[in-house]
């Protein structure tokens, strides 16, 4: 897959088959959208191209930028529609001069003149320009003028991918990983650099690397107790790790901690990547140092027994 970033440098696309979106999570909704991309641009002797936007629209266009928590980092998003066989990526830099286009100039300007599109998918509901006031009719209106051909994806496969997505942030949020993997369709991941912590961990046989977010826009994780793996300079480790306050110790920040088993090495200041697979327990206070060392090797045990 080739990602383009400067739409003024973008390539002379073989019968582009085009679709727009965000696409968070490439969850299984967006891969069943991608799918159909993919079909539509084989039929055409053409090339699949999915436009998305950075940064999120919201943060230009709305005026409360606060509370924006993302499945997927860019970075992410890219990796998974790799993953998903797309032909091109163009990232559009969403700025204010680019929200204030008329719905028609979108059209024109951005969508004929850069892609030159033998097919655009869209959803029913898909709005752009400047108020939203651009939408699937004005497409529509439009393709004998710009001779491109209109696809809709089906209103209920759109509905699907936006109950998904709301589900899948709840899901995160509340810890019910469970339920957001199987509807992302592979483990949520995120990446931390591991900092130095107060190293209580490692006084009682469990050590931790204790995880800074690497990017604010993330969502996090409910507090609790997850089997997880953690991948460290390429390679994946069983473990375990621990979202919250830590009440035992009389924890006064939150805070991400993993324990990486069969691991011995110093890695401050690497980014860790960690696979959340399952929730195993909610955060506890323990009476001292020994219950809660009791508390983490049956954890490792019920880490070890849902970890493959």
């Amino acid at each position: 897959m080739q990602v383009h970033y400067d739409i003024n440098q973008l390539p002379q696309f073989r019968n582009a088959v085009i679709t727009i979106g965000t696409f968070d999570g490439v969850h299984l909704g967006h891969q069943q959208i991608i799918h159909t991309l993919k079909q539509a641009a084989a039929a055409a002797d053409g090339e699949s191209v999915i436009i998305t936007f950075h940064p999120h629209p919201r943060k230009v266009v709305s005026s409360v930028v606060t509370g924006i928590r993302l499945i997927n980092t860019l970075p992410e998003r890219i990796e998974l529609m790799v993953k998903a066989g797309v032909d091109h990526l163009v990232v559009v830099p969403f700025t204010a001069y680019f929200a204030h286009q008329t719905a028609e100039e979108y059209i024109s300007d951005f969508l004929v003149n850069k892609f030159h599109p033998h097919t655009i998918i869209i959803g029913y509901d898909h709005r752009f320009g400047k108020e939203r006031s651009g939408d699937y009719h004005l497409l529509e209106e439009k393709a004998p003028l710009y001779n491109y051909q209109l696809k809709e994806i089906p209103e209920h496969l759109m509905d699907a991918v936006k109950v998904s997505s709301s589900h899948i942030r709840q899901a995160i949020l509340q810890g019910h990983i469970e339920e957001a993997n199987k509807l992302l369709g592979y483990s949520f991941f995120f990446e931390g650099k591991v900092v130095h912590g107060d190293k209580i961990g490692r006084t009682i046989g469990y050590p931790t690397a204790n995880l800074a977010s690497t990017d604010d826009e993330k969502i996090v994780l409910g507090d609790g107790i997850y089997a997880v793996y953690t991948e460290v300079n390429g390679t994946k480790y069983k473990g375990m790790m621990s979202i919250g306050f830590r009440p035992t110790v009389n924890g006064k920040q939150r805070v991400t901690e993993v324990n990486v088993f069969d691991f011995n090495e110093e890695i401050y200041d690497s980014t860790v990547r960690v696979y959340v697979v399952q929730y195993l327990r909610s955060e506890v206070k323990f009476d001292g140092l020994d219950a809660l060392k009791q508390q983490l090797h049956q954890d490792k045990v019920d880490s070890l027994n849902c970890l493959e």
